[in-house]
């Protein structure tokens, strides 16, 4: 089985190289800096997960998986941010954004929950 694709956007060096180093060993892990680059990236190829820090030069994350969706992309999508009161909960519905964290962050916590997402999902649910 080959390794589940991580996208991470965020213009901060310091968390770009902590998820690189906290997730490569387990999933194939891309990170960019800059939303512009997500977008070209994601039209030509495949990602299980994209993960947006919120305050991003161009366009925030939101918009960036607000964009995603509206290209096709159907992974899972979570938020990180420093500043959690600019971000709408509503619209974390809409774009199907199934995480949020807030700077800084837990890593453990966030360690489990992208393991919990991008685990195969059971079609016939839990074990009885």
């Amino acid at each position: 089985m080959t390794a589940k694709k991580i996208v991470l956007v965020d213009d901060d060096e310091t968390i770009r190289k902590t998820f690189v180093l906290l997730l490569g060993k387990k999933y194939r892990v891309t990170s960019l800096k800059d939303p512009r680059q997500a977008l070209a990236r994601l039209k030509s190829s495949r990602a299980d997960l994209v993960i947006a820090d919120y305050r991003l030069p161009y366009l925030n994350g939101m918009e960036l998986i607000k964009r995603l969706r509206e290209n096709g992309f159907a992974g899972e999508a979570m938020l990180i941010t420093a500043h959690p009161d600019e971000v709408k909960i509503e619209d974390m519905g809409r774009f199907a954004i199934s995480h949020f964290f807030v700077k800084p962050l837990d890593l453990n916590d966030l360690n489990l929950s992208i393991d919990r997402v991008l685990q195969p999902k059971n079609p016939l649910g839990p074990a009885a």
